[in-house]
């Protein structure tokens, strides 16, 4: 079965919105946790507009799961998380303007900086996961620059409608294949919601999806952890089974 990881940045987003002490980000975390998440991933931004420094600190000693750091390769970033050493780190494109990230990273026209961060969290024991669009280029050189694993970017796919979207399916499957041959992980993440996650989930290969946005809008009608399970549910029900 594929993999949850429950992105809990927007659970910041509205205690930042007073500046005051709640909703809990950690609290959220544990609640993702009952409810079935895998793993709980959080953003530190640079601008930190809503994960703070305090939030990853406590989440790395608290989550008993997987930690997913999302993170630039600035060098203030890097530092921090070898000082809090996450289970993975994902590395992102990350623009001050930007309402949420708006494409893969550019690793073939960043390599040298992505190689150096790369190198430093590896060497630090923490697993690295290079956010990326479904191109086979950007693979290759995901691979080239030691990798762990690869997180393509799936608004493309999500934002898409008809023909577009089937082209941007097309796309994911082929590139994961072709990364999968590589012998890299492949995870899967943003724009993905309860309605379009069904072809995603039969992609071959993948083996975690990250979702945020859409579990946190749903626990605010339902609650964080029916709606991670109504997650959990609907990725079971598209989950190839070889039995049938």
């Amino acid at each position: 079965m594929i993999r949850l990881g429950v992105n809990i940045d927007h659970v910041a987003t509205v205690r930042q919105a007073r500046r005051t002490y709640e909703p809990d980000p950690v609290t959220a975390a544990a609640l993702a946790t009952l409810g079935g998440a895998d793993g709980i991933t959080v953003h530190l931004r640079e601008d930190r507009r809503h994960i703070q420094d305090r939030d990853v600190q406590l989440l790395r000693q608290t989550v008993n799961t997987r930690l997913n750091l999302e993170m630039s390769t600035a060098v203030e970033i890097v530092a921090f998380a070898l000082t809090v050493k996450p289970d993975e780190a994902t590395l992102v494109p990350e623009k001050r303007a930007e309402l949420t990230t708006e494409g893969g990273l550019d690793v073939i026209g960043q390599a040298d900086v992505v190689r150096a961060a790369t190198e430093k969290l590896k060497a630090a024991g923490i697993q690295v996961s290079l956010f990326i669009d479904a191109d086979i280029a950007q693979v290759d050189m995901a691979m080239d620059l030691g990798a762990d694993a690869i997180e393509f970017h799936t608004g493309t796919y999500a934002d898409a409608k008809g023909e577009a979207q089937a082209n941007a399916l097309a796309d994911l499957r082929t590139a994961a294949h072709h990364a999968v041959g590589l012998g890299l992980h492949v995870h899967m993440g943003h724009g993905l919601n309860y309605h379009n996650i069904g072809p995603v989930v039969r992609i071959p290969g993948v083996e975690e999806l990250n979702i945020g946005h859409s579990i946190i809008s749903r626990a605010v009608l339902v609650g964080l952890e029916r709606a991670v399970r109504d997650m959990k549910q609907a990725m079971a029900e598209h989950f190839p089974n070889p039995k049938r």
